[in-house]
């Protein structure tokens, strides 16, 4: 992806001789006469670098200096005018350079480099920074069971081979978002961008300018040339969650990018190449999905290099969810005014024999609810469970044992009937998503 660089000058010859230069040498060039415009256009592009001419027609080039740099721009300053004081002042407020007219092209696109490199690297700090906090949010731990270590390793494969296209599958909250994050950041990419889309619920088009960026006037709205997500990504990861709500108009431009790198941002004309390595996510069968002409074989076969299926929280073995349930308790204790120090034995028993249709990401809402109802007791036990887990549960040990799928649909039955059939409040309390609730109704064949 190309460095941007804006240019903001009131000599039209500047603009144009400037901004010539720099896209011959492969530069994004934007070009504002005033430094309003020029403010307008950082916010907008967030280019790389500012050249910014000190004596602008709309006001003095200090004014919009300081401007520019509450925005976090870096910025070289151009000036016919020089003198010690103004250049002085300048390298207060934060200019990276100071350098005046008639300028030498080489020298000036010298400078350019420098703060490119420097904007970069603490660009690629923060990016990292952010990633890294964000790692844990599922927890640390896969889980302990050779099943789950066998996953464990093969994270670590996948994170090694920073090209191969990868496919998580797995039912909604397995931690397939957590398993992408894991492998961008164990990978030679982790100081590069992780960019993630979620598919679903987008119209192709929102899409479309999304991923692949716009140019200006390619459609009504297009007042503005805009990036596409697929260019921040550059040299990073973009990861795809629910790939299979892609739109048939949209997989053939995907297929492209993952067999050329190229692409074109809607309504241009020119091909962009960019480096990115792609992880995709589904909770779909995609092999009925190409069955029955929704999802394209070929671009299946593209995404589907190395497949990882993460199984559902009730077909993980005990070991693996007591480690969950141990590693939420403890991490959510952290931040809850007067959490209870344990968890009592029966609260832990119902947990674990709980079918978890919103799976991990239903087991970290129930916990953080559950310590926030047991603030100041002793110790968290059932009464601060939620819903049918605060309930006793048939005794396994006593007559025919409850399938866990039994307990699963009973559950959803009871939320859905409590909301009246509202599938979106049901959803929020089971803690899973609507789409996952509505699936789960038809495997199940409830009848409200």
């Amino acid at each position: 992806m190309a460095d941007a660089l804006l240019i903001v000058d009131d000599d039209p010859d500047v603009l144009r001789t400037m901004g010539d230069y720099f896209e011959r040498i492969g530069y994004e060039v934007y070009r504002e006469p005033t430094g309003a415009s020029g403010l307008e256009a950082y916010a907008r592009e967030h280019p790389d670098v500012v050249l910014l001419d000190l004596f602008l027609p709309d006001g003095e080039g200090l004014v919009f200096l300081e401007a520019l740099r509450r925005q976090d721009a870096a910025i070289i300053v151009l000036t016919g005018h020089a003198d010690v004081a103004t250049a002085v002042r300048a390298m207060q407020l934060g200019a990276e350079n100071f350098l005046t007219k008639p300028v030498d092209m080489t020298h000036l696109a010298a400078a350019v480099a420098r703060v490119t490199d420097k904007v970069r690297v603490m660009r690629q700090h923060a990016l990292l920074k952010a990633q890294t906090e964000r790692a844990g949010d599922l927890g640390e731990v896969l889980g302990v069971s050779p099943a789950m270590r066998d996953i464990a390793r093969q994270v670590e494969l996948l994170a090694e081979s920073d090209r191969t296209t990868v496919l998580l599958t797995g039912e909604s909250g397995t931690g397939k978002g957590f398993v992408a994050r894991r492998i961008h950041n164990l990978s030679m990419r982790r100081h590069q961008a992780l960019v993630d889309v979620n598919c679903a619920g987008l119209s192709a088009t929102f899409l479309d300018s999304e991923l692949f960026g716009h140019e200006k006037g390619a459609f009504t709205d297009a007042k503005d040339r805009k990036q596409g997500l697929l260019e921040i990504a550059d040299k990073g990861t973009m990861f795809l969650d629910e790939i299979g709500d892609l739109g048939v108009e949209l997989q053939p431009k995907l297929l492209k990018v993952l067999e050329t790198k190229t692409f074109r941002r809607l309504g241009g004309t020119r091909e962009l190449v960019v480096d990115v390595r792609l992880i995709a996510a589904t909770n779909h069968d995609l092999d009925q999905a190409v069955a029955s002409g929704r999802f394209r074989e070929d671009l299946y076969y593209r995404l589907a290099v190395m497949p990882l299926h993460l199984p559902p929280l009730r077909e993980r073995a005990k070991e693996d969810r007591l480690a969950l349930i141990q590693r939420f308790f403890a991490d959510l204790s952290v931040g809850s005014h007067e959490a209870p120090p344990e968890m009592s034995t029966e609260a832990l028993d119902r947990l674990l024999a709980y079918g978890w249709p919103g799976n991990i990401r239903e087991l970290r809402n129930v916990i953080e609810r559950a310590l926030i109802m047991a603030r100041g007791a002793k110790r968290l036990g059932p009464e601060h469970l939620p819903g049918d887990l605060a309930r006793r549960l048939p005794d396994p040990s006593r007559g025919q044992p409850v399938p866990l799928a039994e307990v699963e649909k009973r559950h959803i039955e009871r939320t859905l009937r409590r909301h009246g059939g509202n599938r979106t409040r049901a959803a929020e309390e089971l803690g899973i998503s609507r789409a996952t609730l509505i699936n789960k109704i038809k495997v199940f064949a409830l009848e409200l």
